[in-house]
């Protein structure tokens, strides 16, 4: 019987996160906190010339910078023309369900990291990676526009929670 209570215990496994304040003293780890974690962490694992090319290996990297948000936000990474990655920037955040984006802004910071090619992103708060109409009019007006001054738009993905959507694997690009 005591066997059992033991392999029990050892089975269980506290998810508990605590962070430490400057006092020294530990505190549970709020969402926000975790969030923000994640955000830093993904800077660590994906340094500058990371490629990012491949759908899945970019739909992985945005999962983990847009989510959590309770508002939209369009973030964009600026690939070299190996797609490496040259940086990441949240160039927009908006309401629970809208986020302004302006071309012209998209451009000027294409130009400013000589970049060969983005990928675009933004989250759906409402948990739904389903992109709107006006999603995919945002990306072919995006797309073309960059393409005036040679940078190509590899895809747009929509985080949404834990599911993302691809929208060039979707053929929306």
């Amino acid at each position: 019987m005591s066997q059992q209570i033991l392999a029990f215990e050892a089975a269980h496994v506290d998810t508990t996160l605590y962070v430490k304040d400057v006092e020294g003293r530990y505190t549970v780890a709020s969402d926000e906190m975790i969030f923000t974690a994640t955000r830093a962490a993904v800077e660590r694992k994906y340094p500058v010339n990371t490629p990012l090319g491949e759908p899945k290996l970019a739909a992985n990297y945005f999962k983990n910078k847009l989510n959590g948000f309770e508002h939209e936000v369009f973030g964009i990474v600026f690939l070299d023309a190996q797609f490496g990655l040259i940086a990441y920037r949240e160039m927009f955040q908006g309401t629970l369900s809208s986020a302004s984006v302006y071309p012209r802004e998209v451009i000027k910071a294409a130009i400013g990291y000589n970049a060969a090619a983005v990928i675009m992103s933004h989250n759906h708060p409402s948990g739904q990676p389903e992109p709107s109409q006006a999603d995919i009019a945002l990306t072919r007006h995006l797309k073309e526009g960059l393409a005036l001054i040679d940078v190509r738009v590899l895809d747009h993905i929509i985080v949404a929670a834990d599911k993302t959507t691809s929208m060039a694997e979707r053929g929306l690009i």
